[in-house]
C-alpha cells in the first residue's frame, strides 16, 4: 500500500559535495557544479570533499531555437 508520504518524498542518492572547512560558514556545493579552484563561494575559504544524500537533479529540456522575426 502506498501512502501519501511515499509519493511526495523524492528519492535521495549519495552525492559528492564540497563543504567549507570554516566552522562559522555552512556553505556547500555539489562537486559537479563546483569551480576548479575549490574555494568557498561565500567566505573564499578552503573546501573539503564529503558526501550528502540529496535528490537527483532533473535535467531541463533545452528550448528549441527561435525563428528569426523575418520568417513570421
Amino acid at each position: 500500500m502506498t501512502t501519501s508520504e511515499d509519493i511526495t518524498k523524492p528519492k535521495l542518492i549519495p552525492t559528492k559535495i564540497l563543504k567549507c572547512k570554516n566552522p562559522d560558514c555552512k556553505a556547500w556545493i555539489r562537486d559537479e557544479m563546483a569551480a576548479d579552484d575549490s574555494l568557498c563561494p561565500m567566505c573564499k575559504g578552503p573546501m573539503a570533499r564529503s558526501m550528502k544524500h540529496l535528490p537527483a537533479l532533473q535535467k531541463k529540456a533545452k528550448p528549441k531555437p527561435r525563428k528569426p522575426k523575418s520568417e513570421f
